[in-house]
């Protein structure tokens, strides 16, 4: 593992605090460099009642109080990817805690293809100009002291990255748990072969490197889990592991994602984590209103 590609000190263990939403069954972190207060968030949610259209912060406030109770400097808010199940609170959270916006460069190709299928017009812009920062394959940033790097990872959408801090990656919806597979590959942009070499790219990682996960449905019934290491991964993932070929896993992943439903929150996610969690401009009358593209996914 060349530093030149992988500049991260193993040594450095990240201390990494873990929030479940069970509404969206996702896992966001506050991640905090262990010789500093300087901290990162990592995959927020912003709450929504889609049937009611009301929008609240409850998982937000949740992360905003431990990052103060506990004296954090947050410095970044990390996005994983254009999430399609939950809403992002990245806007809501930097707001009352600073910090930088970012995510991958592609977002400007999720920008254009659902920027269609909404029918945005020319107001909005392609060029993913609404975050503070849009990271290239192998960037390097800091938290802190602590050094971190986005890995690019495209599959389950074009514009997915692992972010990797010391010992701990945090892998979006590149990987599940091992006795969970991995994420769907079917969504505009998405491609199993292109998951599978992505996800054989995270596990070129050390075998002992921590991985977060963001999703977690607990199958046959266990309770909610959301680290794992990478030789873990390697060894019992029931898609990837143990040394299946790319062509078992687009077979399978294609035949799989084909029975699968639109996630419940896909419309409204698309619409406001393109926008980097903000919500679309009111109207002339000061209301804000979510499109439903119909018969458009």
């Amino acid at each position: 593992m060349p530093d030149t590609i992988y500049p991260v000190d193993m040594a450095v263990a990240p201390i990494v605090t873990a929030f479940f939403d069970k509404a969206t069954n996702t896992i966001s972190y506050v991640v905090q460099d262990p010789a500093s207060n300087a901290c990162a968030v990592v995959d927020s949610v912003m709450d929504i009642d889609y049937a009611a259209g009301r929008i609240t912060y409850d998982h937000a406030d949740q992360m905003i109080a431990f990052i103060q109770e506990n004296g954090l400097k947050l410095e970044w808010l990390i996005e994983t990817h254009v999430h399609a199940d939950h809403l992002s609170a990245a806007p809501y959270i930097q707001q009352k805690l600073g910090g930088k916006l970012g995510i991958g460069e592609k977002i400007t190709v999720v920008q254009e293809t659902f920027g269609k299928v909404f029918n945005e017009g020319t107001e909005f812009q392609r060029d993913g100009s609404q975050f503070d920062h849009l990271f290239k394959d192998a960037d390097v940033y800091k938290v802190g002291s602590m050094t971190c790097f986005a890995m690019y990872t495209p599959g389950h959408t074009p514009a997915c990255m692992v972010h990797v801090c010391g010992n701990a990656a945090f892998v979006g919806d590149t990987l599940f748990m091992p006795d969970g597979g991995s994420a769907r590959a079917d969504f505009p942009g998405g491609d199993a072969g292109t998951l599978y070499d992505s996800i054989q790219k995270v596990l070129t990682l050390p075998d002992e490197m921590r991985l977060f996960m963001c999703h977690d449905y607990g199958p046959n019934g266990r309770d909610i889990q959301w680290e794992t290491t990478v030789g873990d991964e390697k060894t019992n993932n029931i898609h990837v592991g143990g040394g299946k070929t790319r062509e078992e896993f687009v077979k399978f992943r294609t035949e799989r994602d084909a029975q699968l439903d639109m996630p419940k929150l896909i419309i409204p996610s698309l619409q406001v984590n393109m926008r980097a969690g903000k919500l679309p401009p009111a109207d002339d009358n000061g209301k804000t209103f979510l499109k439903v593209p119909v018969n458009g996914l």
